[in-house]
């Protein structure tokens, strides 16, 4: 089947009512909404305004990395049972919030860096986001009223992990593969196939996506390091005592270090299958043994790449560029001490800078760190214990940071810090914080429940978005910055 560039919402909206299964998704029921908790409040504790975006439970912000907002920093977007959701800044805080469907049923939404486009995928596993879409009747896409949901296209409807042909893809970080993209232009409501994609990791001017691949160097340039043995996290993160010395928190810490460092001490042989979405051509370049991870396009330059060696993160140099010819592959931060530790990174907005979790050393001294990809140098923001969080991010203009909290299994093991933080840059180099919402109701245990809030700075400097559960079913919260009066 052939698929048009431009799709008109008419022959869209024709084309999902005839597909079988796509049907309607329903309202939610009395139960569902009584759930979704307060539309607004005043947080008790710290004085600011908290709006809720979402209306449907099981709604989540983007992965913290990934672009939720319109170039022109209008429109946000997050991801619902519905599809992808879309609300107007420009009227938050001063009208009630009406969230509407931009896409019905798709998923991996990531907004374009350049156009006034989001990017989706139906069906496979999502693209730009960390979970899939919501399914409809016999595995169809669900549709809502005016949603622009198209066709699968031809062969790439069956979709897949990672690049097609690329041995050993997989999603790698950053977003899964499978399924066609789309763009959809929310203005003039057009939906058009991204040619040669089969995720929303895409180049800021659309000439790339990309896959991590486990395979060894065919030119046999990168030799296999030596063995090592495993180390048992224990002794690296409590020396000297045992497991029953250890707080349930404490333990709950070591096993998840213990299961990450299998895939750290003896990596497999990676590499990087990046595919011009123009040509369709495909290259498999910068191979290296290392867990390769949390890929994210400069927003501003198409060719350059960041990515992570995952795993420990105290036992491992972690931050990384690479080119998309395969070139300039280079370590942004190398780790200066036993136990340092330089995570979940980046990209600032404008692209010069890349942000990330600081620890020298790991769970003892807390800072947000960012180094100048042109010189080099590092700027470190000393923060306090309780105001460590799972994620970072920062406003466009580099002089606002939040920081979404942890609980105490997280790796801070603060017994005060499940808020959502701010942290305003000062004059002389320090950060002034501030606490916004009190999430001590919060779940943030993943794969028991929780949830990690992924956070993020709306472009006016104004409002942080996040995700939380305090109310029982997962939200999309918006906390005003400034007090309110």
């Amino acid at each position: 089947m052939t698929t048009p560039r431009q799709l008109p919402l008419l022959l869209i909206l024709a084309l999902v009512a005839c597909a079988p299964g796509a049907l309607a998704q329903p309202a939610p029921t009395p139960a569902a909404a009584a759930d979704n908790g307060p539309a607004e409040w005043i947080d008790a504790d710290t004085g600011h305004r908290v709006i809720r975006l979402s209306s449907e439970p099981g709604s989540s912000t983007l992965y913290f990395h990934d672009n939720s907002y319109s170039p022109e920093g209008d429109k946000y977007i997050f991801n619902s049972p519905s599809g992808i959701m879309m609300v107007d800044l420009t009227k938050l805080g001063s009208a009630p919030v009406k969230a509407e469907v931009a896409v019905a049923g798709g998923s991996g939404s990531y907004m374009a860096r350049r156009t006034r486009e989001v990017y989706f995928q139906l069906g496979g596993r999502g693209g730009g986001g960390r979970r899939g879409g919501q399914r409809g009747a016999n595995g169809q896409p669900p549709a809502a009223n005016g949603a622009q949901t198209p066709p699968p296209a031809g062969d790439q409807a069956a979709g897949g992990r990672g690049a097609p042909g690329a041995p050993g893809a997989r999603g790698g970080g950053g977003g899964f593969g499978g399924g066609p993209v789309y763009a959809f232009n929310y203005d003039t409501k057009a939906t058009r196939l991204v040619p040669n994609a089969t995720r929303t990791l895409i180049s800021c001017d659309e000439t790339f996506t990309v896959a991590s691949i486990t395979q060894e160097d065919p030119s046999g340039k990168t030799p296999k390091p030596p063995e090592r043995k495993i180390v048992p996290q224990l002794s690296r993160m409590f020396p000297g005592k045992k497991m029953e010395d250890l707080t349930p928190t404490q333990q709950y810490s070591v096993t998840k270090e213990d299961g990450l460092s299998r895939r750290v001490f003896n990596p497999d042989s990676e590499a990087f299958t990046f595919t011009n979405l123009k040509t369709g051509e495909k290259q498999t370049v910068g191979y290296q043994y290392g867990w390769l991870n949390h890929m994210q396009f400069s927003p501003t330059d198409p060719n350059l790449m960041l990515y992570a060696h995952e795993g420990t993160w105290h036992e491992v140099d972690r931050v990384w560029t690479i080119r998309t010819d395969g070139s300039e592959m280079t370590l942004r931060h190398k780790r200066t001490m036993d136990m340092e530790i330089e995570g979940h990174e980046f990209w600032s907005y404008d692209g010069r800078t890349i942000w990330f979790d600081l620890q020298l050393p790991r769970s003892q001294d807390f800072w947000i760190g960012g180094v100048n990809i042109d010189t080099g140098k590092e700027t470190h923001y000393h923060i306090e214990r309780d105001s460590w969080g799972v994620h970072f991010n920062v406003s466009r203009d580099n002089t606002l940071f939040m920081s979404d909290g942890g609980d105490p299994t997280q790796v801070a093991y603060s017994n005060d810090g499940m808020w959502i933080n701010l942290f305003r840059v000062q004059p002389d180099g320090t950060v002034k914080h501030e606490r916004l919402v009190n999430m001590s109701k919060h779940n943030y245990v993943t794969g028991q429940g929780g949830i990690e809030p992924n956070g993020s700075i709306t472009p006016d400097n104004k409002w942080v978005i996040f995700s939380g559960n305090m109310f029982g079913s997962r939200q999309v919260y918006a906390v005003e910055i400034a007090k309110s009066k």
